[in-house]
C-alpha cells in the first residue's frame, strides 16, 4: 500500500504493526551513460516490486529523492543536502509515522552516501522511540552472499554507475540508459586498507570524491558486462531478501 493513496479515514483501520517502509535515494551523477536519478529510480523500482509481491501487508512512505550527495558536487547536475538536513527532514517524517502509531519502520537506502548518516538516523531515532523496531537496508549489502554469485567483473567492478546499477537501470528504466555511453572498467586504486566496492568491503574508510574515485568519468566499476537479465537476477535477490525483513518485523507487533 501507498500512503499517499489512502484517505485519512482509511488510516483508521490499518493494523499498526504493518512495517513501514521509506526509501532515501539520490539525485547525482551517473557517469555518462546513466541518468542522475538512477539511484531514486532502483529505489523505487524495489519498493514498487515489493508493493506488488505483499500488498497490503506492507505500507510505503514518499520516497526521499534529493539526499546526500556533497562527493559527487564536482559534476554538473548533482543536487545534495548536509546531513543534518536529511536527519532532521527524514527523522520528522518517521516521527510522524510514529505519532499516528506504526511500530515497525524500514529505512531503505538506495545510494551509498546514505549509509554512514542513515545509521545516525537509526541509532538517534531509535533510542528515542523504544516502543518502535526501526531497521535500515542498503540493497547491496543486504543481498551480499546473493549479489556475490552474480557478479561477472572483478574487484572494484561494482561500485557507481556500475555492472549492478546498469543492469538494474535496464530492466527498470531501459530508456535512461545511453547505451552507446557505456563504457569499460574506471577506478583510481588508493591505500590498500580503503580499496573497496560495494560487495568487498575495506578494511578502513578513507575520504575521497568520486571525482578522485573515478579519474573524472563519473563511472567507479564496470558497466560493459551489465544486462537486462542480470537486473532481473540481481532485482529478484534483493527482494527476496527485503520481504524477508518486512516479514519478520511485522511478525514482531
Amino acid at each position: 500500500m501507498r500512503w499517499e493513496k489512502l484517505t485519512t479515514n482509511e488510516f483508521a483501520g490499518l493494523d499498526r504493526s504493518i512495517p513501514v517502509v521509506v526509501n532515501v535515494a539520490a539525485i547525482e551523477q551517473h557517469g555518462p551513460h546513466l541518468t542522475i536519478d538512477t539511484d531514486a529510480t532502483i529505489g523505487a523500482h524495489f519498493l514498487e516490486r515489493l508493493d506488488e509481491r505483499m500488498g497490503d501487508r506492507v505500507l510505503i512512505l514518499p520516497q526521499v529523492k534529493v539526499c546526500c550527495s556533497e562527493h559527487h558536487m564536482e559534476f554538473p547536475g548533482t543536487l545534495s543536502v548536509r546531513h543534518e538536513t536529511f536527519l532532521a527532514y527524514v527523522g520528522d517524517m518517521l516521527d510522524s509515522v510514529a505519532r499516528h502509531g506504526f511500530t515497525n519502520i524500514v529505512i531503505f537506502n538506495s545510494h551509498g552516501g546514505n549509509q554512514a548518516v542513515g545509521q545516525v538516523l537509526l541509532e538517534r531515532f531509535g533510542s528515542s522511540h523504544r516502543n518502535c523496531h526501526v531497521a535500515m537496508l542498503t540493497w547491496w549489502r543486504l543481498a551480499a552472499p546473493e549479489l556475490e554469485t552474480i557478479r561477472e567483473t572483478g574487484f572494484a567492478g561494482v561500485n557507481h554507475a556500475c555492472e549492478f546499477e546498469t543492469s538494474l537501470m535496464l530492466l527498470a528504466a531501459p530508456d535512461d540508459v545511453r547505451r552507446e555511453l557505456v563504457g569499460g572498467m574506471s577506478y583510481v586504486e588508493t591505500h590498500d586498507w580503503a580499496n573497496a566496492d560495494m560487495i568487498r568491503a575495506s578494511r578502513g574508510a578513507l575520504f575521497r570524491t568520486m571525482y578522485e574515485m573515478s579519474g573524472g568519468t563519473g563511472v567507479v566499476g564496470d558497466p560493459s558486462s551489465a544486462t537486462v537479465e542480470k537486473g532481473q537476477r540481481i532485482s529478484d535477490a534483493v527482494l527476496t531478501q527485503v520481504e524477508r525483513v518486512v516479514t519478520s518485523l511485522a511478525k514482531t507487533g
